[in-house]
């Protein structure tokens, strides 16, 4: 997998401890990467966040309420081990490989466009510590809409989606491709969806991953390149004892 743009940014992580997600932030679950047999450990939880960033998802979800009375945040996924990342960036591997029909064991053009093409959404789960995986540092969420009876928003695509469906106005595009009627109609209201959960987030000071549409982040390498940051404040989780 490619570096990231954002691989070069320092990083002073500032030793604020993961916390549990509180009440008021609705959880999706089953958890989706448990489900398929991802090795948290027994003691270890996902939907923990640097402190730092709950708070800042709360201030997300007022805002979102305040424009939207009967809509709340419903987090998909946050924090991510390395272990994790690593069975999950195997895992989508071996998912597109067998939609498809291309032998995820054997060396081969087609594997490797896979492999490319699960880059663009998956990070690399690597172990340097100057390099984290978004994700393995308690910054960045994975997240959609419900309304107020916990029913999920229509996004047009469902998280993890691999390909050009996923990036955030993938539907504005498709719909100034269409002519008027009930397809164009429905492309804009999930782009609406989408717009709506992007300026809750912004409103709060998060950033959107420029290839998901469910994916935000405070603090973290990505976080800074986008804001145009010098540094990141929050590094891979546990490195500091």
């Amino acid at each position: 997998m490619a570096p990231r743009p954002w691989s070069h940014i320092p990083i002073a992580d500032n030793g604020e401890p993961l916390q549990a997600l509180p009440a008021a932030l609705f959880r999706l679950e089953p958890h989706p990467y448990v489900a398929v047999g991802a090795p948290y450990g027994e003691q270890a939880s996902p939907f923990r966040l640097r402190q730092g960033v709950i708070d800042r998802l709360l201030t997300a979800q007022h805002w979102l309420q305040d424009q939207h009375p009967q809509w709340r945040l419903a987090v998909f996924d946050a924090w991510r081990p390395l272990e994790v990342q690593h069975f999950m960036v195997q895992h989508a591997i071996r998912g597109e490989c067998a939609r498809l029909a291309v032998d995820p064991e054997q060396p081969s053009p087609q594997r490797e466009a896979v492999v490319a093409e699960v880059g663009r959404f998956w990070a690399p789960p690597s172990a340097d510590p100057r390099t984290p995986p978004p994700h393995s540092t308690g910054a960045a969420v994975d997240l959609t809409l419900i309304t107020a009876n916990g029913e999920p928003l229509p996004m047009g695509s469902e998280i993890d989606a691999i390909g050009a469906v996923s990036e955030p106005d993938h539907f504005q595009r498709r719909a100034a491709d269409l002519p008027a009627g009930p397809e164009r109609e429905q492309c804009l209201r999930w782009h609406g969806h989408r717009e709506a959960l992007a300026a809750a987030m912004a409103a709060a000071g998060f950033a959107r991953h420029p290839n998901e549409w469910w994916h935000f982040s405070h603090g973290d390498q990505l976080w800074a390149w986008l804001q145009q940051r010098p540094q990141a404040i929050y590094g891979r989780w546990g490195l500091r004892g």
